[in-house]
């Protein structure tokens, strides 16, 4: 009776067990193997990003009004200096004025409304956008990313959302196949992505500086030296209150850039209506004819300045749609379409019409044109919205940072995230000194918004340019757009960009270069950084560790297990890095429980939490060794240490208990999985079809029910439920009592050197440009946050 009491009690058990573990909703039957990373990917399926939601209007409206204050503050402010930057030698000819204001009135219309807001905005990256965005859609797609970490599994995460059409197009095919197989093509879309972001990193020195001096020179008891230096000082303050985060004053932005709008539309109509309502015939572009055929060259050379009313053309979508994850894309289209839109035109048009009376004015042609009673509102409200361009500008600057380095694009800076609600919303202290000594050398040296509009322009033509192409590239590989639209698109956007890029490229002398040189110098410092962690990974996966060394380590009798935990840090996706003989041959000892963490960078946004950690069990599988690839995406925040050690360890419980289930059910240990870290791949293309190979084996077994597991060398009676849940309560309990006695982190500190036959071109920038940046910024142990006191640290020198 006791038998019978004591067998029904642990068929409960086991019955109560498997209920547990079905609940979950896993696809077993789309499991390949049971000892495979893969185990947990196919957990999580259904995912609806905000973007794939749908909102009632009342939500809508409100997201719009929201996203005033963070996507259109710098081209609100525009108005400020557009036409002082275009008539730098006056006016010449009153119709002058209706062609410059034609030119405004399309340009707007071309770019800022249908280009981004109504066809760019919907490439975005599960709601984040910029270049870096565009670059990681296409990576998804296509396998063109220079760091061979791709897995499978990747792709079954929810925010991946490959929704691939049905009607594959051949063009399309054909075209990613090509950049697949080029090595040139993927270096050229990667040298284009880093130099757009570049770009855009120097806008955000030449933002601040522009806006916050053209609303400060509405004063008119200041001289130039004086205008300057409170700029200087609004913009140390501006730059110095970074570190408290933008969430403290965000819920202020959006009223007082509406307030903005609605005083530059409010004074653009009472010009218009009191000065000249005729200027409205610039609505009929025979008045850009008439003004190229009057002003030649000179009418070329003038679209430089006309090219700053459309600085949200670059900036909003690299920096300020970078936020767009907080707002849907109807929300940000009704904004521009119903509020900035018109206001913009009022402005302008109001403008227009004074200086079709006072054209002589044209300088400090904004301010002059305000009723009296309006000045100083106008002005105390136009100083803000300056600040809060200016505020997004860098807030965008900060984001773009932290997605490069996410991504192994540039040094390790310290990233803080200042907002518990916004993810996106990070300050770097070196980045934050580095921007505002910048901005205060730029005011000086320039001192007058048109010299710096000079500046300003090259930097953001340019990314216009870059993100049509990108976006160009989408539409032929992910979206299948027909070619007579493609085409369509790229001939219009891009030959009024290239017009544009050639006007500002005359500048070059006159300011242009900065940018330009700055950017250079970013993309320098990115390109090199990008370089050597690449080299670095290709190095530790030809040289990875062996299976058999790993069976040898368990039967030697000179290396003990001590009782905790061990994380072993690397970069390494496929395999056992080479630092790990390193650390046993220093110290002849492991832990009792050793876990290979693989921090890897997705080329998406984010990361569910329950979606970050895949697990697979190192053989021997009693030497309780577990390899562990830990996912982010570009704009994930590292978890504290506790945080972090707390999740892994659940996880890796919950694979041991998933991996018991699935033995149980019949599971498959896959004989090639077996021996795969015997084999030291020396090639990148193998790398990259690692994981796919073995996938590929499986294609070529039996076929089953997909309701079942196919098993190959488990048998299923050599175990009874009982026993293989009791072991996996076992291995469980050593697990969480080895995280109890204490974790160690055990990080490589690896030294990367040129080969001694490489060119001396390669010597330079691995062995010093290189070194001088890994030593002078962060250091891989202050990124993750790891304790000093619980820190192993082994070096070890990779030749490249």
């Amino acid at each position: 009776m006791a038998a019978e009491a004591l067998e029904t009690k642990e068929a409960e058990r086991v019955e109560e067990m498997e209920k547990k573990l079905k609940e979950k909703k896993m696809s077993w039957g789309k499991l390949r193997r049971v000892d495979s990373l893969s185990l947990e990917a196919g957990r999580f399926s259904d995912f609806s990003g905000l973007h794939g939601s749908k909102f009632d209007w009342k939500t809508t409206v409100s997201l719009a009004f929201q996203s005033l204050g963070v996507v259109y503050g710098d081209i609100g402010t525009s108005p400020l200096y557009v036409y002082s930057s275009t008539f730098t030698d006056g006016i010449h000819h009153r119709d002058d004025v209706l062609g410059v204001l034609s030119l405004i009135i399309y340009t707007i219309l071309l770019v800022p409304l249908l280009k981004y807001v109504f066809i760019v905005l919907w490439a975005n990256d599960s709601g984040d956008g910029g270049t870096f965005a565009l670059y990681s859609l296409i990576c998804r797609y296509t396998k063109v990313s220079l760091i061979p970490n791709q897995q499978p599994e990747d792709r079954k995460l929810s925010n991946y959302r490959l929704d691939t059409p049905s009607n594959q197009l051949s063009r399309s095919i054909k075209i990613k196949e090509k950049l697949e197989t080029s090595k040139a093509a993927q270096i050229m879309l990667f040298l284009i992505t880093i130099l757009g972001t570049s770009m855009v990193i120097g806008d955000g020195v030449l933002t601040p500086c522009i806006s916050v001096l053209s609303a400060v020179s509405g004063i008119n008891s200041l001289n130039e030296d004086a205008a300057m230096g409170l700029t200087i000082a609004i913009l140390i303050i501006l730059f110095s209150v970074q570190r408290f985060g933008t969430d403290k004053v965000g819920y202020s932005f959006a009223p007082i850039i509406f307030l903005w709008f609605s005083f530059i539309s409010g004074i653009g109509l009472y010009n218009l209506f009191k000065y000249g309502i005729g200027v409205l015939r610039a609505f009929n572009p025979k008045y850009i004819i008439n003004y190229f055929n009057r002003n030649g060259k000179q009418g070329w050379i003038s679209l430089g300045g006309i090219v700053l009313c459309i600085t949200v053309a670059s900036t909003g979508t690299e920096a300020m749609f970078a936020d767009l994850g907080h707002f849907n894309v109807q929300a940000v289209q009704i904004s521009f379409s119903g509020i900035v839109f018109p206001a913009l035109l009022s402005a302008y048009s109001g403008q227009a019409a004074y200086l079709t009376k006072f054209p002589n004015h044209v300088q400090d042609s904004f301010y002059k044109s305000i009723p009296a009673p309006l000045y100083w509102p106008t002005f105390v409200v136009a100083v803000a919205a300056a600040i809060i361009a200016s505020q997004a500008m860098i807030s965008g600057a900060f984001s773009i940072i932290s997605q490069s380095q996410s991504l192994g694009c540039f040094p390790r800076v310290k990233v803080v995230h200042t907002s518990v609600k916004h993810e996106g919303q990070v300050y770097i202290p070196e980045v934050n000194y580095m921007l505002m000594a910048a901005c205060v050398v730029v005011t000086l040296g320039f001192k007058t918004t048109e010299k710096i509009g000079n500046a300003y322009g090259i930097a953001v033509v340019a990314v216009m340019v870059i993100t049509t192409c990108m976006v160009t590239l989408i539409m032929l590989i992910i979206w299948k757009t027909s070619m007579w639209r493609i085409v369509l698109f790229i001939t219009v956007f891009g030959a009024v960009e290239v017009v544009y890029l050639s006007s500002v490229l005359y500048k070059f002398k006159q300011g242009g270069f900065l940018p330009l040189a700055f950017s250079f110098f970013l993309m320098a410092i990115m390109g090199t950084w990008h370089y050597v962690h690449k080299q670095r990974y290709m190095f530790e996966l030809s040289n990875k560790v062996s299976g058999d060394f790993v069976k040898n380590l368990a039967l030697n009798p000179d290396v003990s297990r001590v009782p905790g935990m061990g994380l072993l840090y690397s970069e390494l996706v496929q395999g056992i890095p080479p630092i790990f003989p390193h650390f046993v041959g220093n110290i002849p000892s492991i832990h009792s429980v050793l876990v290979f963490v693989s921090i890897k960078s997705l080329p998406i946004s984010r990361v569910a939490p329950e979606e970050r950690f895949l697990f697979r069990e190192v053989e021997p599988r009693d030497q309780h060794m577990y390899r562990c690839v830990v996912r982010y995406g570009y704009k994930d925040a590292v978890e504290d240490p506790k945080e972090f050690e707390q999740q892994l360890v659940e996880g890796l419980k919950e694979f041991i208990r998933h991996r018991r289930f699935a033995l149980e059910e019949g599971g498959q240990v896959d004989p090639a999985e077996k021996h795969s870290n015997a084999n030291i791949l020396r090639g990148s293309s193998s790398v990259i079809h690692n994981e796919e190979a073995v996938s590929a084996r499986h294609q070529t077994l039996p076929s089953v029910s997909s309701g079942s597991i196919q098993s190959v060398n488990v048998s299923k009676s050599a175990h009874s439920s009982s026993e293989l849940l009791q072991a996996a309560e076992d291995d469980m309990q050593f697990v969480q009592k080895a995280m109890e006695k204490g974790v160690v982190y055990l990080l490589g500190e690896a030294e990367v050197v040129a080969e001694p036959n490489s060119s001396l071109f390669k010597k330079i920038i691995v062995n010093y440009v290189y070194t001088f940046l890994r030593k002078n910024f962060r250091q891989g142990k202050k990124v993750l946050a790891i304790p000093r006191s619980r820190l192993l640290k082994v070096g070890m020198t990779y030749e490249i």
